[in-house]
């Protein structure tokens, strides 16, 4: 097994715990929160696979997943918004551990490949990454209320 390999069982590891232990335990709020943050590991982990596989095609499934993953966030928000209004979640320290991964895991593998379109890709993996799941995190907690009204 190569480090790379050791990185992503990492990243894999800790994130599917934290992820699998905040859907099934608590209240609705830390459920919510946890399928928000749970393709911040998934993205870093593919893109660690990449590396350890020589395989540039999961940086693109890496990058479906950082379009995506939010977008399911605010479809699960929307219909939940009366049942999160009285007791919104809070996930400042999730939000800002998840980009802290998705930034090192980048910063480290754009290190690695050096300037090429691959780091260009990687750098636009990780700006969705990390843009993604800060908006769809504020949705949950009300953060854009009246955003739409006339």
């Amino acid at each position: 097994m190569n480090g790379w390999r050791a990185a992503a069982a990492v990243v894999l590891a800790g994130g599917v715990g934290a992820t699998l232990w905040g859907v099934a335990t608590g209240p609705l709020r830390r459920a919510v929160v946890a399928q928000n943050l749970a393709t911040a590991p998934a993205c870093p982990a593919l893109l660690l696979l990449s590396r350890a596989y020589d395989r540039p095609s999961y940086v693109d499934v890496a990058l479906v997943l950082a379009l995506l993953g939010p977008v399911g966030t605010l479809v699960f928000a929307r219909p939940l918004t009366g049942d999160l209004t009285a007791d919104p979640p809070r996930a400042g320290g999730p939000t800002w551990a998840a980009a802290s991964l998705g930034a090192v895991v980048v910063l480290v593998l754009c290190a690695a490949v050096g300037p090429s379109r691959a780091m260009v890709e990687l750098l636009v993996t990780g700006a969705l990454l990390i843009g993604g799941n800060a908006v769809a995190s504020r949705a949950p907690s009300g953060g854009f209320r009246g955003a739409g009204r006339g």
